[in-house]
């Protein structure tokens, strides 16, 4: 699981984001099924700035976002990302010894079809 965050962050709070993106890293690196993160800034556009993450799977990943730490130190960095899509399934990898890592997509047959929270079954009235 490979997840992908990008900031828009002003040149005049540049300063400060470099410490809270590694306060993030650091309370995600605590997390049981934490592979490895980095944080960068574009070379051609210093105000835009990205946090990956890599998990072994994307349970992991949700699992940590529940955790103490990661609330107090990454959401409060997270709910600043773009809104849009930032994790992803790895299906292919390239390694640095030039070995390649390739993998089937584990989304469910009907991820496209069910939202979250439609696939637990029927709710429940509480009178």
């Amino acid at each position: 699981m490979l997840v992908v965050t990008r900031f828009d962050v002003p040149d005049s709070d540049a300063a400060g984001f470099l410490p809270l993106a590694q306060a993030a890293l650091a309370a995600f690196a605590a997390r049981p099924g934490y592979l490895r993160g980095r944080i960068g800034r574009a070379a051609d556009d210093p105000t835009q700035w990205v946090l990956t993450t890599e998990w072994v799977g994307v349970g992991a990943y949700r699992r940590s976002l529940s955790a103490y730490d990661v609330k107090v130190d990454a959401a409060p960095l997270l709910a600043r990302g773009r809104d849009e899509a930032s994790a992803f399934e790895v299906l292919h990898a390239s390694e640095g010894d030039g070995t390649a890592v390739v993998g089937p997509s584990r989304r469910a047959h009907d991820a496209a079809q069910v939202g979250v929270g439609e696939a637990s079954g029927p709710s429940v009235s509480d009178v």
